[in-house]
């Protein structure tokens, strides 16, 4: 793959942007091994929903489980990021504290109104003497607290191994949905296999991210895609945005059939300026497939620009996590040819400052 600036992927934070990449399998394989030591009280399994409260990437895992598990879990599972407490949060609820730093304002300022409320509560976040680690520890709050050895970049969008299946650990452990250590076994191995494909030593006509990326440099894409792959559409989203600094916006099927395609007329830009990706997969459900080959005939007659990838994981869990696999090398990739260094996250550090 030829950028347009010589970056040095073997220095500094570029180089644990890379490692981080490329531990995602070591990322599950922690928490596999580390499942043992999560404990949950047993009345936790009497829940009859589940509230996450996350912000960035610390809500991309629960985006996942979401996706995935919900034909699995018997409660629905909602993602309320923010200040605000719903309603129906109540005896009833799990409410989960979900922050990687352990520092994220908007979750930790929830959680007085939370425990008044009487909600079940647990948390996720890494070691690290983050204020949520500490409150877990005061409380003795259940939950998971894991130590990044496989994430180097410290980045929480780098990090989502851990923040997918430790909630999901979580939730089983609660007893509201069954995890199949072999499926992840076989997960952990089909992504070591992938990998092989996707990183950086590979050229670029056998390297299905580089291609991507070259296909969505310069333009703004639409990534398009249904069902249990919606939370992948938010991860890709936002490593887009932060990885390598280029907008992304995301529409679901078979929502955009019924308005957005009547946009894709004006401005007279779109032609120029957009790219539509999408995820296909053989587990949508059958109408969902014939949506997605009839929209791509109406994107290309508007004449913009469109990239499919079929994904061929054996389950849908798998297939989630090759989309993951494969959108986080693409942005590294999108970053490269947009000169840009993905560790970097200039405004939202700043912003986060002018907030104190």
């Amino acid at each position: 793959m030829k950028s347009r600036k010589s970056i040095d992927l073997k220095k500094g934070e570029v180089s644990r942007v890379v490692e981080s990449i490329q531990f995602l399998p070591d990322q599950v394989r922690q928490v596999l091994s580390e499942a043992r030591l999560i404990k949950i009280p047993s009345s936790y399994s009497k829940v009859s929903e589940v509230v996450v409260n996350g912000m960035g990437g610390s809500n991309l895992g629960a985006g996942i489980v979401k996706a995935v598990f919900s034909d699995k879990m018997n409660v629905p599972l909602s993602i309320v990021p923010g200040y605000q407490v719903p309603a129906h949060v109540g005896k009833n609820t799990l409410y989960i504290i979900s922050s990687y730093s352990g520092n994220t304002e908007e979750p930790l300022s929830v959680y007085k109104e939370v425990r008044k409320r009487g909600a079940k509560i647990a948390a996720i976040t890494s070691a690290g003497k983050g204020k949520l680690e500490k409150l877990m520890i005061k409380d003795n709050i259940p939950g998971y607290i894991f130590k990044p050895e496989f994430n180097p970049s410290n980045q929480p969008r780098l990090g989502t191994g851990y923040m997918i299946f430790g909630l999901a650990v979580m939730l089983a452990k609660a007893g509201l949905f069954k995890i199949k250590v072999k499926e992840i076994e076989d997960l952990i191995a089909d992504l070591e296999i992938w990998d092989r494909r996707l990183k950086p030593a590979r050229e670029t006509k056998k390297n299905q991210a580089k291609k991507i990326a070259a296909t969505l440099f310069g333009q703004q894409p639409i990534l398009v895609g249904a069902e249990f792959l919606m939370g992948n559409l938010r991860v890709w989203r936002n490593q887009l945005c932060e990885n390598s600094k280029n907008f992304a916006s995301y529409l679901t099927l078979p929502e955009l059939n019924h308005y957005a395609l009547e946009s894709l007329a004006n401005p007279a830009s779109n032609k120029k300026d957009l790219v539509f990706f999408f995820l296909d997969s053989k587990f949508y459900h059958p109408r969902i497939q014939i949506r997605s080959r009839l929209t791509k005939q109406v994107v290309k007659k508007s004449k913009i620009k469109l990239v499919s990838y079929n994904l061929t994981g054996k389950t849908k869990l798998i297939q989630a996590f090759e989309a993951l696999q494969l959108g986080t090398w693409v942005s590294f990739y999108l970053a490269m040819l947009n000169r840009v260094n993905p560790a970097k996250i200039a405004w939202v550090d700043w912003f986060k400052k002018q907030l104190k």
